[in-house]
């Protein structure tokens, strides 16, 4: 009798499914929501509890549209980037670092941070072109802020901004006046400057209460002139009808030739 053949026991599939690493599964299905996600052409992405999209130095002049909506953390450093429209972030509801250090930013919309504005912890706007923003564009922002670096003019509408901000402690000296609405605090740090005591936005009142005054006073002199005018021009009509009143012949002058006639007749 010839040897016994091996029996080979098959497992049906499902058995086959449940003996399958759980950790290769989960590496897997990782791996493919990565591929599934979109990532702009000239940025690179990759998976670390989300999804982190890094596109420095690409030359961008704008904020790419086609961000996976996964992103965490969205790295836009040393672009060409020059405004951030409004909304320019709204569907990145993960995002929590964004970093536009190093572009050519001059002006940030008021609702630029919208959507994202409550669980962002880092943002950074350090080495742009930014003289002022919109209190509005920082609304609900929580996240520490670097602003270091960029030619801020001080007055009262870049004093309430700073006043609802997290600066970061390391930087916040870097915060500097490029210029200001009085001369003396160019190039000073503006946290210095404001605590010491220095309020920009009295300087505004005072500026707005001596353009008041000004034009009130312009008004009050042109009605004065109108006044005068107005007397004046009375004056002359009043000289000149009594002047025409003078050249008519008088009532005892009328009635003398009236009896002259009549004794003629």
């Amino acid at each position: 009798m010839g040897s016994p053949k091996p029996r080979w026991h098959v497992l049906p599939r499902s058995s086959h499914l449940a003996t399958f690493p759980v950790g290769t599964f989960c590496l897997l299905a990782s791996v493919a929501v990565v591929m599934a996600t979109p990532c702009p052409r000239s940025c690179h992405c990759s998976e670390r509890n989300g999804v982190i999209v890094q596109c420095v130095s690409r030359n961008l002049d704008r904020i790419p549209r086609d961000l996976p909506e996964d992103t965490v953390t969205l790295l836009l450093s040393s672009n060409r980037i020059s405004h951030i429209p409004s909304q320019a972030f709204k569907n990145l509801r993960r995002l929590r670092e964004l970093d536009l250090s190093q572009n050519h930013i001059e002006s940030i919309d008021s609702g630029a941070f919208l959507g994202v504005s409550e669980g962002l912890r880092t943002l950074d706007l350090s080495n742009n072109q930014l003289h002022s923003v919109p209190k509005e564009a920082f609304a609900k922002l929580s996240a520490r802020i670097r602003l270091s670096s960029n030619p801020w003019h001080c007055e009262c509408s870049l004093q309430e901004v700073l006043r609802e901000l997290r600066l970061d402690p390391e930087t916040v000296n870097e915060v500097i006046c490029h210029t200001s609405v009085q001369e003396k605090y160019a190039g000073r740090p503006v946290i210095q400057v404001l605590d010491s005591g220095i309020n920009f936005c009295n300087f505004h009142h005072k500026t707005t209460d001596v353009a008041m005054f000004v034009t009130m006073f312009g008004w009050f002199a042109m009605v004065i002139a109108y006044v005068i005018y107005y007397i004046r021009h009375n004056q002359e009509d009043a000289r000149r009808h009594m002047e025409y009143l003078k050249s008519l012949p008088s009532s005892s002058h009328i009635s003398k030739d009236f009896d002259t006639a009549s004794t003629v007749l």
